[in-house]
């Protein structure tokens, strides 16, 4: 049985491979409400205000490989602090004429939409612990209802200056080949599943969180796997809450034979489906 990780752990960041790195900046910069911290040749680190913590990498590629119907980012999840910054981003997407989509998951407030080159975003807020439906198991069930965009947009003061500070991604979706298979990695590595909908989507995470993964195959079960030089997500990197926590994560590998590289105290693994995931303290 894998250690469980601490609830403190985060997703810290992710990076994706662009075509059109000027597009792709604009977007994140103008629509989402993040700050170009810095630019260096075709890479871009974006934070939300009033940080210095890059929370998205855009790297241009060369020649990229461009394909449907792979595993890969189904979206990155943007946490907001509160319902009035929820709010506030529903109402400028709103004025912007975004094609959006939103839902009520009962444990939070989602918005949807795609970026230019297709990757999937959600922004949204979680609603309090106290009214999440937990299960004795330590299953939290999740639903999929229409979000009062009414409320919401009640929530807002008017004053949407971008992504608002102390925002940051929440968790990442991704599509995968093998439901079962992506089940016991995850659980190796020592997060727990939190929502089961068996052959459609499983929902992961450290502590007692909904979840800081989300995995399913809607695109089709064992699908290709993600190409080196593709389009879409690089890779994702965790955050552990202390030197020791990283350092019983590392132990916990190599009991549980899961292969990593350790390079510049960072922890680098590829899952099943060919995804690159990163830890670091």
């Amino acid at each position: 049985m894998a250690v469980t990780l601490p609830k403190e752990t985060i997703v810290k960041q992710v990076k994706l491979n662009v075509q059109n790195l000027e597009k792709m900046t604009e977007f994140y910069t103008q629509m989402i409400g993040l700050v170009l911290l810095k630019k260096e040749l075709k890479t871009a680190f974006l934070g939300a205000q009033d940080s210095s913590e890059a929370i998205v990498v855009l790297e241009e590629l060369v020649d990229p490989m461009v394909k449907d119907k792979t595993t890969g980012l189904y979206h990155t999840a943007f946490l907001l602090p509160s319902r009035k910054d929820l709010g506030n981003s529903l109402v400028w997407l709103l004025q912007n004429n975004s094609e959006i989509g939103a839902a009520d998951h009962g444990y939070s407030e989602a918005i949807y939409l795609a970026d230019p080159e297709g990757n999937g975003i959600e922004i949204y807020r979680d609603k309090p612990m106290t009214e999440w439906d937990i299960r004795k198991d330590g299953e939290i069930i999740g639903v999929t209802e229409e979000l009062d965009g009414d409320a919401v947009v009640a929530a807002a003061d008017g004053k949407w200056l971008g992504m608002a500070p102390g925002s940051r991604i929440g968790h990442v979706h991704l599509q995968v080949a093998d439901l079962e298979e992506t089940e016991t990695f995850y659980e190796k590595l020592g997060f727990s599943l939190k929502s089961n909908f068996g052959r459609r989507a499983k929902f992961f995470a450290a502590g007692e969180y909904h979840h800081h993964i989300g995995t399913n195959t809607w695109n089709g079960e064992h699908v290709a796997l993600i190409g080196e030089n593709q389009l879409g997500l690089a890779w994702y990197t965790f955050q552990f809450p202390s030197k020791e926590a990283f350092q019983l994560f590392n132990k916990q590998l190599d009991e549980t034979s899961v292969e990593y590289v350790t390079v510049n105290e960072q922890v680098m693994i590829q899952d099943p489906n060919g995804m690159q995931i990163k830890f670091e303290y």
